[in-house]
């Protein structure tokens, strides 16, 4: 049987208990450094805590150490892993293969989407290294990852909620190129998101001020059977950086989703982790931030028939869309929308100039009239977007979801000694006994030991079963206390039997897919070269954080996203062979080529030549 990880993002400790009650199977968390986020750091303390609360109900904590680790660094990131370790942690997820050749502990490795992970070949090379869990491309089509399937064992991950990058994930420069903050080293400036002007080799715009670069975000919720089908392990939502509402609505989300596909295929698939959610709002992933959604490259059918992958005309969030402008008039418009409006709304739109900007409700008439705080550039016909709406986002702040493990109580006697046996879900069984004089009861005790054992309180625990001493007469009393000795018999028990995986071996023998290795291989420290040089590499260039190249005609970006592909001017259609030239991107003074390959269908942004 199958077991289907829902992955969740945590920003800090408080976002992951809140992933963990709304039924993730596994967390993702940066600690100190090395996390590809590095505003999204977390202490040691903070991460043992987090593992203590999710392994009660086979939750896996996952820290993120995944950028590039030069070699003055390469100590104090031997030393953070041993703090990990120790914490309980259950993975590593990686981008820098030194970390192969360091002295570490023997926890189990993730190889991070920062690794590039597009190909057959490339997967089973990190499989045969010792990785236990290969985190995808988010590229890749559902029939590229059946390939990637069928040629390996190990577990897949996929992405299917969230931001997208543009540029394959580790084979982005720009930023340290342009700003000095290096992607691969979690500080990226998200050069991707601003606007530039397309123009041709004389210099005229061809498009003013978009943001050609910036992609919607990625939903493959109506995706989520075909992605089972084609072999993926684990559903990863992106956001290590986004509140706790973000992440507790696309959680409760997902795990509906993925609750219904193991109930129609009860016999195939398991949930990875336990523990009953009784969700207290009802989630829906068009109430948070996003910038409308893609399904991005999985759906082969949908490439190059006009699917449009990214939102050019901003790079905010767009909610979901509201309806049409009936009426504007002073500080009051009028929507026509299905939706229902209120009091504290954030709504938006793109005003008369083509500028996407935005407003608060101040209230809502009882006829459906908006009333604004002030007069607006908005007109008749005009879409209007809900960016924030109130009454679901109290809903969020307002819930209590809790998180429950079942257990099963029996009553029995045994030589003058009352015994309460207890089973939980997880499989963890204990008992407890106490001496009693037992006395016959005149009347039949089932109910009230029954109310008695199902008081668990603030316990993780849910009676679910009881099996009842009904012609004995126990004390109240001594039944409470037999309850709350199993019940801490039972969590002592979980972190006896809680089960670790472990580091694969490395089959030093496997030759890595290429005998040379360029500055976008990413390899930062000597331990790196060491690794790819006993696998067979012969020629290794250093990761550009730590080159000292020339920087001219350097590719930037390469990305299966072609801007030709999204404007409509591809060069095998008549639109696009009429600007047929070199095509460049402008923001200020910064200059950017871009070269299509068109074999290939893909873009390589680069550093345009001085002049």
């Amino acid at each position: 049987m199958r077991q289907l990880e829902l992955l969740a993002p945590a920003k800090n400790y408080d976002v992951a208990i809140a992933a963990i009650n709304c039924g993730a199977d596994a967390v993702y968390i940066g600690a100190e450094g090395f996390g590809a986020r590095s505003a999204a750091c977390n202490s040691i303390a903070d991460i043992a805590r987090v593992v203590e609360y999710a392994h009660r109900f086979n939750v896996k904590v996952y820290v993120t150490f995944n950028t590039l680790i030069y070699d003055d660094e390469l100590q104090r990131a031997e030393e953070m892993i041993w703090q990990i370790y120790r914490a309980g942690v259950d993975a590593l997820i990686v981008q820098d293969m030194g970390i192969l050749r360091m002295d570490i502990p023997p926890i189990e490795l993730h190889a991070s989407t920062q690794c590039d992970i597009r190909t057959p070949e490339k997967a089973e090379f990190l499989e045969a290294v010792g990785f236990s869990q290969l985190v995808l491309a988010r590229e890749l089509s559902c029939k590229e990852i059946a390939n990637i399937r069928q040629n390996t064992r190990v577990r897949l991950e996929a992405f299917v909620q969230g931001a997208l990058c543009v540029s394959y994930s580790g084979r982005c420069q720009v930023s340290q190129i342009l700003k000095g903050r290096s992607a691969n080293r979690g500080e990226c400036a998200q050069i991707c998101r601003l606007p530039f002007d397309l123009t041709d080799t004389e210099g005229n715009i061809i498009i003013k001020g978009k943001h050609l670069l910036s992609l919607r975000d990625l939903n493959l919720s109506d995706r989520m059977t075909e992605l089972i089908e084609a072999g993926v392990d684990a559903f990863k939502i992106e956001g290590r950086l986004k509140d706790v509402n973000y992440v507790k609505n696309a959680v409760a989300y997902y795990r509906g989703v993925i609750d219904k596909i193991i109930s129609s295929n009860p016999t195939a698939y398991a949930r990875a982790s336990k523990g009953s959610v009784a969700i207290d709002f009802t989630p829906d992933l068009r109430k948070e931030f996003n910038r409308g959604f893609t399904h991005y490259y999985f759906d082969e059918r949908n490439l190059g028939n006009g699917q449009k992958i990214a939102s050019i005309d901003t790079p905010k969030s767009l909610g979901e869309r509201a309806g049409k402008v009936a009426v504007c008039h002073d500080k009051k418009i009028a929507v026509s929308s299905s939706l229902q409006f209120n009091n504290g709304d954030g709504i938006s739109y793109f005003d008369s100039n083509g500028n996407y900007t935005g407003v608060r409700v101040n209230r809502v008439d009882c006829n459906g009239t908006l009333v604004l705080p002030q007069a607006i550039d908005i007109h008749k016909g005009t879409i209007l977007y809900r960016t924030y709406d109130k009454q679901f986002d109290d809903a969020l702040n307002a819930s209590r979801t809790e998180r429950k493990i079942k257990v099963d109580f029996g009553i029995r006697v045994c030589n003058g000694v009352l015994v309460l046996d207890a089973v939980d879900e997880r499989g963890n069984n204990v008992s407890c006994g106490l001496p009693a004089q037992i006395e016959r009861a005149e009347k039949p005790q089932g109910d009230r030991q029954r109310i008695t054992l199902s008081k668990t309180g603030n316990t993780i625990y849910e009676c679910r079963t009881i099996q009842t001493a009904d012609n004995m007469f126990i004390s109240q009393s001594m039944l409470a206390d037999l309850r709350r000795q199993v019940l801490d018999m039972l969590d002592k028990a979980q972190k006896i039997n809680y089960r670790y995986g472990y580091r694969s071996s490395e089959d030093i023998s496997v030759p890595y897919i290429n005998k040379e290795l360029t500055y976008a291989d990413n390899v930062a420290n000597h331990l790196a070269a060491v690794f790819y040089k006993e696998h067979g590499v012969k020629h290794i260039a250093s990761a550009i954080e730590v080159a000292k190249e020339n920087f001219n005609g350097l590719v930037v970006m390469h990305t299966r996203y072609c801007l030709r592909r999204e404007l409509g001017l591809c060069l095998k259609t008549d639109a696009g062979r009429k600007i047929a030239g070199k095509l460049f991107l402008k923001h200020g003074e910064e200059k950017l080529a871009l070269n299509f390959d068109c074999k290939n269908c893909e873009m390589k942004v680069m550093t345009a030549y001085n002049d």
